[in-house]
C-alpha cells in the first residue's frame, strides 16, 4: 500500500487549538462498520451508543511536563525534550537545536536543575543526559517543565493545559503525549460506563511522521505497557460470557492486541511493544474503538483504517471536514462500531 492513499485535505482552521468545555460536549461521529453509515452525536451520549454488554478499556497513563527550556554555557537556548528515563538521573532526550550540544556540555535549566550531556546518539538529534538536581527530580520537573503539547498546537502551553491535556483517570506517570481519546471523559460520564484501565506510556514516536512511501516498511518506536493479571482475567471472563470489548484510543488498542495470544486470550503483560497496525491486520480482542481524528498519513490513521476499513474511514474523514469537525488532540471524537 502507498502512504499517499491515506492522505486527505485538511483546512488549518479545523486543527483544534483549544479544548471544548466541558470535556464531554465535544462532537462524536459514530461510524457503523456493518451498515457503512455515519451519524453525528455528542460525546456525553456515549453510554447510549455503546453496544450492550460493552466493557470499556481506558489507558490510565499520566503525562509529565517533558519539555525543558535550557541555556548552553555560551548563552544559547536549547530545548530538552525528555523521552524516557534510563535510571534515577539519566534520560534519553531530544535536543533542539542539537548541533552545538557536544558531549560534556552543561545545559542550565534553572537554579536547581542542570543537564550534562553524557552521550550523543548520531543522526537522531537524541542524546543521553545526566541531571544534577537540588531536591527531588520529579518535584523540580513539575516546577520547571512545560506541558508537551503537540507541534500542531501553535501556541505556548498555558496553565489550563496542565489539567486539560490530561485524562481525568490518569494515574501512572510516564507519557510525553496524552492518550487523547480519553480527554473527552468526565467523572460523571465514567460512572455510567462499565470500564477498567490498563497502561501504555505514549512516546515521542506518536508525533513522528511515516517517512516511507510503502506503508508496510514503516517501523514503530517501542512504548512501554502494562496489563495486570487481574485486568486480563476480568477482560477474558467478559469475552467468554459474550461481552464486547471497547478500546478508548489507539494506544489502548495496541496494548490489548500486543498482549493477546493466537487463541484470542489476553495475557498479563509488562514490557515494550512495537506493534504496528495497518490495513490488513486481523484484530483479535477489540470490538469497538473510540478515537480522535488523526493526521493524514499517520500511524494512528492507519490503525483506524485497519479497524473500520480504508474506504469507510476515508469517507468518514471527508465527511468530518465537510461538517467542520475539530481535528487532533484537542479535537472531536469518533466511535467505530
Amino acid at each position: 500500500m502507498k502512504l499517499d492513499e491515506f492522505r486527505f485535505d485538511l483546512p488549518d482552521e479545523l486543527i483544534a487549538q483549544e479544548p471544548v468545555e466541558p470535556r464531554d460536549h465535544s462532537r462524536l461521529m459514530v461510524v457503523n462498520r456493518r451498515t457503512q453509515q455515519v451519524s453525528h452525536r455528542r460525546f456525553f451520549e456515549l453510554p447510549e451508543l455503546l453496544p450492550p454488554g460493552c466493557l470499556t478499556v481506558l489507558n490510565d497513563t499520566k503525562v509529565f511536563p517533558a519539555r525543558l527550556e535550557a541555556e548552553r554555557e555560551s548563552g544559547g537556548k536549547v530545548e530538552i525534550f525528555l523521552l524516557h528515563p534510563l535510571d534515577d538521573r539519566r534520560w534519553e532526550v531530544l535536543l533542539r537545536p542539537a548541533r552545538r550540544c557536544g558531549t560534556g556540555s552543561q545545559l542550565r535549566v534553572s537554579d536547581s536543575v542542570t543537564a550534562v550531556i553524557d552521550e550523543r546518539i548520531p543522526l537522531s538529534g537524541k542524546a543521553v543526559v545526566r541531571f544534577q538536581v537540588k531536591g527531588d527530580f520529579w518535584e523540580c520537573l513539575e516546577q520547571v517543565g512545560h506541558v508537551p503539547l503537540p507541534p500542531y498546537i501553535r501556541r505556548p502551553d498555558g496553565r489550563t493545559d496542565r489539567q486539560r491535556y490530561q485524562t481525568v483517570f490518569a494515574r501512572h506517570k510516564g507519557s510525553v503525549a496524552a492518550p487523547t481519546a480519553g480527554l473527552h471523559f468526565t467523572p460523571a460520564l465514567l460512572e455510567r460506563i462499565p470500564h477498567c484501565a490498563i497502561t501504555l506510556h505514549v512516546g515521542y514516536g506518536t508525533f513522528q511522521p511515516v517517512r516511507v512511501q510503502e506503508v508496510e516498511a514503516h517501523r514503530m518506536e517501542a512504548e512501554f505497557c502494562r496489563i495486570p493479571s487481574e485486568i486480563a482475567d476480568r477482560l477474558n471472563r467478559h469475552r467468554q460470557q459474550g461481552g464486547r470489548i471497547g478500546a478508548v484510543g489507539t494506544t489502548t488498542v495496541r496494548a490489548l492486541e500486543s498482549a493477546c495470544d493466537a487463541e484470542g486470550r489476553l495475557q498479563p503483560f509488562e514490557g515494550w511493544t512495537e506493534l504496528y497496525i495497518y490495513p490488513g491486520y486481523r484484530f483479535r480482542f477489540v470490538d469497538c474503538l473510540i478515537t480522535n481524528f488523526h493526521l493524514p498519513g499517520s500511524t494512528l490513521l492507519l490503525l483506524a483504517a485497519a479497524f473500520a476499513g480504508k474506504d469507510l474511514i476515508l469517507e468518514a474523514y471527508r465527511t468530518a471536514v465537510r461538517e467542520g469537525y475539530r481535528f487532533y488532540s484537542y479535537g472531536d471524537a469518533m466511535l467505530i462500531l
